[in-house]
């Protein structure tokens, strides 16, 4: 687990992580209409999938790219849904029960402690959920969050694209990472994806590059070894 920093339910940067919004989003559904059904392979059903695609407003899933890609939309047309859904179970926050996904007790009792709920979310997200499905080869990534973060906490805090961020990793320069289209997804998916979903990062798109950005949350929510090596953002 990532020892996060105590945070104030009421802080602000909270509601930078999609992650926390759209878990209360979705339980303030399940309280308003009850529980939402599930498909014989336990997917989340459409009606529910396309309200979320509408209510999470999900940075870079937002409707009209999700709509573009599918004519109609199942959780797995979906990746951020379909992650969450994983994590609220195996956090077990939810779980299933007679075809239906309700929340539990702890589910319901975190849902006053915002910034707990966050930490909860966060750790699993990032520690304990598996990411290899959603990699190119399905692969495991060498490495941990110690070596991953005090990096991006010096490089991010200006911006760092995701080549630049594998490049560092992995020792190699960028021209040569850019030749081996196996990597730069490796380190997307168990890593930068992740943290901006947490709401840690900020991502921005600029055709197939990424540049990330560290969030208001990440000084509150991180205390790093390289914390006294950092210089001052300059403001414009």
């Amino acid at each position: 687990m990532i020892p996060f920093q105590p945070i104030h339910d009421e802080a602000p940067a909270l509601g930078l992580s999609p992650l926390l919004s759209a878990t209360l989003k979705a339980f303030s559904y399940i309280d308003a209409n009850g529980p939402i059904g599930l498909t014989p392979s336990k997917a989340l059903k459409r009606y529910f999938v396309e309200w979320a695609a509408e209510a999470f407003a999900w940075p870079h899933y937002g409707p009209d790219y999700l709509f573009y890609m599918n004519k109609v939309l199942n959780e797995g047309d979906f990746t951020p849904l379909a992650i969450l859904h994983d994590v609220w179970i195996g956090a077990r926050l939810a779980r299933h029960y007679k075809g239906k996904l309700v929340i539990t007790k702890a589910g319901q009792a975190l849902r006053q402690q915002p910034a707990t709920l966050w930490a909860v979310l966060a750790n699993y997200l990032l520690c304990e959920f598996d990411h290899t499905p959603y990699t190119r080869f399905e692969d495991r990534l060498q490495g941990n969050w110690g070596v991953f973060l005090n990096i991006l906490n010096i490089e991010a805090q200006t911006g760092i694209t995701d080549t630049a961020f594998a490049a560092l990793v992995l020792g190699m320069t960028e021209e040569a990472l850019k030749l081996d289209y196996h990597f730069r997804p490796l380190f997307n998916v168990h890593v930068l994806r992740p943290l901006a979903w947490a709401g840690l990062l900020i991502e921005h798109r600029e055709g197939s590059e990424r540049l990330f950005t560290k969030s208001p949350l990440w000084p509150i929510a991180l205390k790093l070894e390289t914390d006294a090596f950092l210089s001052p953002v300059t403001q414009h």
